[in-house]
């Protein structure tokens, strides 16, 4: 009997151990939250690149690094990249307790191809009072891979007109099917938005384009990076997929991400703002 009480007393104190040390040490998911952001915390650098490393043997360099001015409590890059307006490819990396990210891909183009490269960088801060904020940083490269031609002008303006006519039918197609009335909305493509909230989306202030940013790429990152989320429950792996259009609700309610998979089904990810003064 005294044993018995003796390994019920062993088991109850690990059990407690246990709990005690996953309360002080919470794990860390592979996930990117938005927290307020913490004016006082910047990005050093954050840049995207891509380079052609040989033209021959078609290949190219693509290349992403982000540097915060102090350590964080957990660092989380997300970078994606498009071939004539379709996911080719995705690069995401997390490290905590580090100031630091960097990542690298070295790829094969088979054909002449518009190249569209886009980085969310993003940091998350714990103070000694336990308060949570974050801070966050985009950037972008675009190059255009053109295999030996006579008249590179020529091909670089195809491949725009094809890219855009492409994004254009996919994102009318999911503009009807889901009864979207567009007049209502401010539509950007991710690399347009991209590059206007580096600043301030119009009729936002930064405050609040800062927090339409980062709950953005927080729906970005667990319902198209990791796996697109479809209606049904299921999710289809991104790579082969458009370019997200975001759309702003003019009424300031929501946001809309419009998605085409690369087996041509039309995918809307919705986003609610919350009040906004």
């Amino acid at each position: 009997m005294i044993r018995i009480y003796l390994v019920l007393g062993i088991s109850i104190t690990l059990i407690l151990a246990i709990g005690i040390y996953q309360h002080a040490n919470p794990k860390v998911q592979e996930s990117i939250t938005y927290f307020p952001i913490d004016p006082n915390v910047t990005f050093k650098t954050a840049e995207t690149t891509l380079a052609m490393t040989d033209q021959q043997s078609h290949n190219i360099l693509w290349k992403e690094h982000s540097t915060l001015d102090r350590k964080a409590y957990l660092r989380q890059d997300a970078a994606l990249l498009y071939a004539n307006g379709r996911l080719l490819d995705e690069m995401w990396k997390w490290k905590q307790n580090t100031a630091e990210i960097e990542q690298e891909k070295r790829m094969k183009i088979d054909n002449s191809s518009l190249l569209q490269a886009i980085t969310f960088h993003h940091a998350e801060l714990h103070d000694k009072e336990d308060q949570i904020s974050s801070s966050h940083a985009m950037s972008s490269d675009q190059i255009y891979f053109i295999t030996p031609a006579a008249d590179e002008e020529k091909i670089k303006k195809q491949l725009d007109q094809q890219t855009e006519r492409m994004l254009q039918l996919s994102w009318n197609k999911a503009l009807r099917h889901f009864a979207i009335n567009l007049k209502n909305y401010q539509a950007y493509p991710l690399s347009q938005f991209n590059e206007l909230a580096k600043n301030v989306l119009p009729g936002f202030t930064k405050s609040q384009t800062d927090a339409i940013v980062g709950n953005l790429w927080e729906g970005l990152y667990k319902n198209y990076i990791l796996g697109i989320k479809k209606a049904d429950g299921t999710s289809e792996n991104p790579r082969g997929s458009t370019l997200p259009l975001i759309l702003i609700a003019t009424d300031k309610t929501h946001i809309l991400v419009l998605i085409e998979t690369a087996s041509g089904e039309p995918i809307v990810l919705r986003q609610m703002m919350g009040a906004v003064d």
